[in-house]
């Protein structure tokens, strides 16, 4: 079980705790307060039993709380990458136009030198 909290702690950690932004720490909002973590009291066999349950207790409230935060920053996250890849297909667009130009002024501009080349004489 301890395992299973450290392996917790330290991928809520690297996911959610370690991407600072100018305006402070990103939270959902609509999740909730974070659950505190317990205290643990190992110290004889009754207390130890009682720290059993309060992070069993704590790790199935961290769960819920974790996968509400894990999909309210997905949805964030999905609402401002479709943000961006519609700016980003706009740019996309005005250079597409402005390749597609150019390439059909070289075209036309090598089909006008060689016919006009070949009428004059000379071989290109």
């Amino acid at each position: 079980m301890k395992t299973t909290f450290a392996i917790c702690a330290a991928a809520s950690l690297m996911l959610f705790g370690a991407s600072a932004h100018a305006e402070g720490l990103w939270t959902a909002s609509g999740c909730g307060a974070e659950p505190s973590a317990p205290t643990l009291d190992v110290s004889s066999v009754d207390r130890y039993n009682a720290s059993v349950d309060k992070a069993a207790s704590y790790e199935k409230a961290a769960r819920t709380y974790n996968a509400c935060v894990a999909k309210e920053a997905t949805r964030q996250q999905t609402v401002i990458s479709n943000e961006a890849k519609t700016k980003m297909e706009h740019i996309q667009e005005g250079s597409s136009a402005v390749q597609k130009r150019i390439a059909a002024n070289f075209s036309r501009f090598t089909t006008q030198l060689k016919t006009a080349g070949a009428k004059l004489g000379k071989a290109h």
